[in-house]
């Protein structure tokens, strides 16, 4: 392989650091039994592609390279502690156990990112923290991204992802693959994992791009994955159903400039049809399985924009009713928001209006840019521009996506215009 300059290689680095960690990391766990020894050998590999790909050459194949050099550097650290696991039975007093080997149970879980997902969810941790943690591990976000999913400040993440390595640690929780009697108990963590990964990834948090095309592909991949692992799980279809009903409209939502196109100007026949009627398909099949979860009934909201022929032929009525039974089977500060947005559209901009501005005391909206942006929209409805301006203002403050910046400037320069 012929040598590569230093900016290659970072570049190189950085794309795997992307694509591939989820996969270096989960194949290393299977070797060590231990998610504290897995990701150090794996940052480890990483630190040492960075010094290696230079004189070396960059491998035609990253994420094999990185997954061979995490799990060597992680069979070293097992050899070196190998004489004191020796020694720990004696250490262990009556009832007390090691834990068990990696990939011992479970083997129909055949993709090592699936199974990384249901170790993570074990249920002895808090559901938040399982989901902090999976996002943490297995799709290698940075804590201020976790952060930002969760509508909370980066130290609160900071605190409850080590919180739960802390329980871990000191419970000796074993980090396995569960048998199937287990799966139930953690399919609602592991449903909640897939469906943030998802839409993480379909529109990312910061950066220059709208989209993580990775992390919305392997929520797409994984949400499948699960489908296969229990096929008659309403909630499982229902995420499936949401996935594809979600991501078909993906290819309007740019322009030919890269420029963001909201859902009500998009040009539909550029929607994916084929993921429409699966996902419908899916839908339905989910729904008849009472009650519908939460997953269903987005899809269900999804699914009245997508058969839908034109933003003016949407039934909000509908979607209303629908987001008012999701409101009692999830009752999150987003889904309020987008109830409120739901009202602007089936009663009045200015009830909507109103029922926006009673969600200005909910905490975890303080700092969500798009209580500001739907405000604004609705501002601009009614013809109050001033009043515009200034929620459009808040919102470019509070977005640190470069696509929906852009489109948020764009719209103040209109109204300065």
């Amino acid at each position: 392989m012929p040598q590569a300059a230093s900016s290659e290689v970072a570049a190189a680095v950085a794309e795997a650091h992307r694509r591939e960690w989820a996969f270096v990391l989960a194949a290393t766990l299977r070797v060590t039994g231990d998610i504290d020894t897995a990701e150090e050998a794996v940052q480890d590999a990483y630190a040492s592609a960075l010094s290696t790909w230079g004189p070396r050459g960059i491998p035609k194949n990253p994420g094999a390279w990185l997954t061979v050099t995490a799990r060597r550097r992680a069979l070293d650290m097992h050899r070196r502690a190998a004489t004191a696991q020796r020694a720990l039975p004696k250490l262990l007093g009556p009832g007390e156990y090691l834990p068990d080997a990696p990939g011992r149970d479970g083997e129909d879980i055949t993709d090592d990112r699936l199974r990384l997902i249901f170790t993570c969810c074990h249920p002895a941790l808090a559901p938040d923290a399982q989901v902090a943690l999976t996002l943490r591990l297995l799709c290698g976000l940075s804590t201020a991204d976790v952060a930002r999913a969760f509508l909370v400040p980066e130290a609160t993440i900071a605190a409850r992802i080590t919180r739960a390595k802390k329980k871990i640690a000191a419970a000796r929780i074993p980090y396995r693959v569960p048998a199937a009697s287990e799966l139930r108990d953690r399919l609602d963590g592991v449903l909640s994992v897939v469906y943030l990964v998802y839409t993480t990834g379909h529109t990312a948090p910061s950066g220059e791009n709208l989209m993580r095309r990775d992390l919305a592909e392997r929520g797409h991949e994984l949400a499948r994955m699960l489908r296969v692992l229990l096929p008659g799980d309403g909630d499982v279809a229902g995420l499936l159903a949401l996935v594809l009903l979600t991501d078909a409209r993906s290819s309007a939502r740019l322009d030919e400039h890269r420029e963001l196109v909201l859902m009500e100007n998009q040009d539909r026949s550029k929607w994916d049809r084929s993921a429409i009627t699966e996902g419908v398909a899916l839908l339905r099949e989910a729904l008849n399985l009472r009650p519908p979860s939460r997953f269903a009934l987005m899809a269900a909201i999804a699914a009245v924009h997508d058969e839908s022929n034109s933003w003016s032929d949407t039934d909000w009525q509908e979607i209303l009713g629908l987001y008012d039974l999701l409101l009692e089977k999830w009752p999150s500060p987003v889904v309020k928001l987008n109830r409120a947005i739901a009202v602007g559209f089936a009663v009045g901009h200015a009830e909507g209006l109103a029922e926006l501005d009673a969600l200005g005391a909910e905490p975890q909206l303080a700092r969500y840019p798009y209580l500001a942006a739907a405000r604004a929209n609705f501002l601009a409805r009614l013809g109050r521009f001033d009043d515009v301006r200034v929620a459009f203002e808040e919102a470019l403050i509070l977005t640190e996506n470069d696509t929906e910046r852009r489109y948020l400037q764009s719209r103040l320069s209109e109204l300065t215009g």
